[in-house]
């Protein structure tokens, strides 16, 4: 699954992509592009099911201190059967 961010419409800019359970969603090719869309790839474990919370974080560039949670994406991740 692909995650796109649009680019912000306040003073604020994309700082990156966590995850609450990175063993059943895994966040990656974090990407940040000149014209402040952010890109991430999503992806599920297909062993085991479960809900992990992802969160995109931003902050103004000229400010001090960590980014902030903008977003926030619940995930449901359930596995296809393996047999019948």
């Amino acid at each position: 699954m692909s995650l796109v961010l649009r680019p912000r419409t306040d003073d604020k800019r994309w700082e990156g992509v966590n995850t609450s359970a990175p063993a059943l969603v895994l966040a990656s090719g974090w990407r940040l592009d000149a014209d402040g869309t952010a890109h991430a790839a999503l992806r599920c474990a297909g062993t085991r099911g479960g809900e992990a919370v992802v969160t995109a974080l931003a902050k103004a560039p000229d400010v001090a201190g960590a980014a902030r949670t903008a977003f926030t994406l619940h995930v449901s991740v359930v596995p296809y059967p393996t047999q019948g």
